[in-house]
């Protein structure tokens, strides 16, 4: 999977374990792709090489649209973005170590 990111330019590619952290997969694995097509493309081809590995994928969502797009295959959860819909979200942020998460505080004008 982490091979077929590489040969199709995918970017800041990530893979993050999961197990003994959350029970939905042992891994995540997250890139982006500079365009939809891009994107698109990307997610095609990982579901092919894992169809052929004998690999099921259970989830794809997102594929149409193509700006973020999600494999499920119980094991491995992949998430696929357009850079600036990586940004917004910023899912491997939730999953760092020691990571500082930012506050905001919202306070109702009296």
């Amino acid at each position: 999977m982490l091979q077929s990111l590489d040969d199709d330019k995918g970017l800041n590619i990530v893979s993050i374990p999961l197990a003994g952290k959350s029970s939905i997969a042992d891994f995540m694995v997250i890139a982006s792709g500079g365009s939809s097509r891009q994107v698109a493309a990307m997610a095609e081809h990982i579901d092919t090489r894992l169809k052929k590995a004998g690999v099921e994928v259970l989830g794809k969502e997102g594929a149409q649209q193509a700006d973020w797009v999600l494999l499920d295959t119980a094991e491995v959860v992949v998430h696929l973005f357009r850079p600036e819909v990586r940004d917004f979200y910023a899912l491997e942020r939730m999953w760092q170590p020691d990571s500082v998460d930012e506050v905001v505080h919202i306070t109702a004008d009296a």
